[in-house]
């Protein structure tokens, strides 16, 4: 297949949409498929969701590593097969511990897919990379209702169905990179802060002060996807209404997130994501009073608003610091600092639960999310000397 010049963002954005969607079919149903139907218990279902995350900060790692050192496009393809070839076994064997394994290797190929998407994104020369990485967070966040959504419905006519349609979504997910992702890379090195072919070494210092706070508001979120669906039912308010949320965040993020577009020539990236986490911060502070379903209405859309403009604010302030040769690499690095937040915040959850109370893990993580911004936004002056 010839190369073309570069890639359409409109095909980034569907590959973003395809993988996000196929992933959504299949997170709210593992930890019940495992305890209901493979009769494993939760804590089992713990342990591979933890080896399922650590297979992902692997592929993370190696999906960055090979975007930079061998061939972008051939990576892609390799990583997408691993996924797609795993969800289409899942249709045939879903039996324990076979479920289990294919769900790894899962999580492996998804971890480098996240990270292959968003270095394609930012090899966009047409493009703002702000502006890039908020669409491609609309698409996941679209990917993730329609998964949520449909997963539901299709578990009653049974699993076989709902891997079936996941193995559509990451089959169609294939064909999209086999036929548009062969394009040249671009590696230009104006959009550096230094302009030189290496990033500075107070830029790196600073792009692990923003993969500290990727880390800490993903260990914080991974709560609202844990700890948080037993802590509102405790309250007894049923399990749907906390479904219903995120339904109401989902369609939030699409109306909202081309609005946070608009920001550009009157708020630096910087101060935005800043503005972000701090809003995030404070909406879990705030659940410590929230004991109502209205009430954790009003924390969500807070929880939200924060949302839309600190987490696709650091992919791109990454990439806007970083040197285009090492792209892979440092968006490796952001998608690692998810997988690793995802992948300790319930095990947090329930460790400061089991010894504390809901209300000590609200100001703990809070504080966590304050103290790595602080971290970050003094890192950020001194980057901005470099300029």
């Amino acid at each position: 297949m010839s190369q073309t010049k570069e890639i359409k963002m409109k095909w980034v954005v569907l590959a973003n949409f395809f993988n996000n969607a196929g992933a959504a079919f299949l997170w709210p149903l593992t930890t019940v498929y495992m305890h209901n139907y493979l009769h494993q218990t939760l804590a089992t279902a713990g342990v591979v969701l933890f080896i399922m995350s650590c297979a992902m900060i692997i592929g993370n790692y190696l999906g960055g590593w090979l975007f930079d050192h061998w061939q972008p496009y051939k990576t892609a393809l390799a990583s997408v097969s691993v996924a797609t070839t795993a969800v289409i076994l899942l249709i045939f064997f879903h039996s324990w511990p076979i479920f289990a394994i294919l769900l790894v290797v899962i999580g492996f190929g998804d971890g480098a897919n996240i990270t292959v998407i968003n270095a394609y994104a930012a090899s966009l020369k047409n493009r703002n990379s702000r502006y890039v990485f908020n669409i491609l967070y609309m698409a996941l966040n679209l990917g993730v209702v329609v998964g949520t959504l449909l997963v539901g419905f299709l578990l009653s006519l049974g699993v076989t169905v709902v891997f079936s349609v996941t193995s559509l979504c990451y089959v169609a997910f294939l064909i999209l990179i086999l036929c548009t992702f062969n394009v040249k890379v671009s590696r230009d090195t104006s959009k550096s802060v230094t302009g030189s072919n290496k990033t500075h070494p107070q830029v790196i210092k600073f792009v692990w002060t923003i993969c500290l706070v990727i880390v800490a508001t993903y260990l914080s979120y991974a709560l609202w996807k844990s700890v948080m669906a037993v802590h509102m039912t405790n309250m007894h308010i049923p399990f749907y209404a906390y479904s219903l949320l995120w339904t109401m965040n989902g369609f939030l993020i699409l109306f909202g997130q081309p609005l946070v577009n608009k920001l550009a020539p009157y708020l630096k990236l910087t101060r935005q994501v800043e503005v972000g986490v701090l809003i995030f911060a404070v909406s879990f502070f705030i659940l410590i009073f929230a004991h109502t379903f209205a009430f954790f209405i009003v924390d969500f859309i807070i929880l939200t608003v924060g949302e839309m403009l600190g987490l696709p604010g650091m992919p791109a302030l990454i990439d806007q610091v970083t040197d285009p040769s090492e792209t892979g690499k440092y968006q490796g690095m952001a998608n690692m600092g998810i997988s690793v937040g995802r992948a300790i915040g319930p095990l947090y959850g329930g460790i400061i639960i089991d010894h504390g109370s809901y209300s000590l893990l609200f100001v703990s993580v809070s504080a966590l999310m304050v103290v790595s911004l602080i971290l970050m936004t003094y890192s950020a002056k001194r980057v901005r000397s470099l300029e």
